[in-house]
């Protein structure tokens, strides 16, 4: 029987939003390993807009879910409307969207919170022992998520991974094309494009991450 994952975006576009390639690649190894697939996003304003072109903040206001329709095809539903039950596992992708949309880590660090609808359906995940995968700077959310001690990465960037330390989670160094898998509590992480200089060398942990993922589900 296939397994059934809910996939959270956080938007559209690396620098406010999920990261498109990180995005893809998950829902393109899930479709190869026959998962079915549903994405969520939290229906709430972006922080902010940036025009990708010139790296540049403009003034106008976009709505996450509405631009993470883009890259799910438009078949996406309110975060809200998710319920763990009806999945056997979790995984968001990356992007400055985590720590800007899902969460307030790229403005709060360490004193970040998450996104009250996205927590509470990441807290369903936990509670219930689904695993769940989190890619690129989404690990940030962990501690959040599973409370002190548990175990990620998001590679090696030391000011990063002192942020997750002082929040209570237990950072590893990681190699752009491996994984970090918290057994006791199956949170699988990896870092991508907190490493990645090429969208395939972001594919080989995402590759692995969705593998493990299913795994454990």
């Amino acid at each position: 029987m296939s397994k059934k994952v809910a996939v959270i975006l956080s938007g559209c576009g690396v620098y406010d939003g999920s990261e498109i390639y990180e995005s893809v690649l998950t829902l393109l190894r899930l479709d190869q390993r026959g998962a079915q697939v549903q994405c969520f996003a939290p229906n709430v304003p972006q922080l902010h807009v940036i025009d990708h072109y010139r790296g540049e903040e403009v003034q106008e206001s976009r709505n996450v879910l509405v631009e993470a329709a883009r890259l799910a095809r438009g078949n996406i539903k309110d975060v809200r409307e998710g319920k763990v039950e009806d999945f056997d596992a979790l995984i968001l992708p990356g992007g400055f969207g985590a720590a800007k949309n899902l969460s307030d880590f790229a403005v709060s660090g360490a004193n970040c919170t998450v996104q009250p609808d996205v927590l509470a359906f990441a807290q369903a995940f936990a509670r219930a022992g689904k695993p769940v995968g989190l890619i690129c700077i989404a690990p940030a959310l962990a501690a959040r998520i599973y409370g002190p001690g548990v175990v990620c990465t998001i590679g090696n960037d030391p000011d990063t991974a002192a942020a997750l330390t002082k929040m209570g989670a237990q950072h590893e160094n990681c190699a752009v094309d491996e994984i970090v898998v918290d057994t006791e509590r199956k949170l699988v992480t990896t870092p991508a494009y907190m490493l990645a200089k090429s969208i395939g060398e972001t594919a080989g942990g995402i590759n692995k991450l969705v593998d493990r993922v299913l795994e454990l589900a």
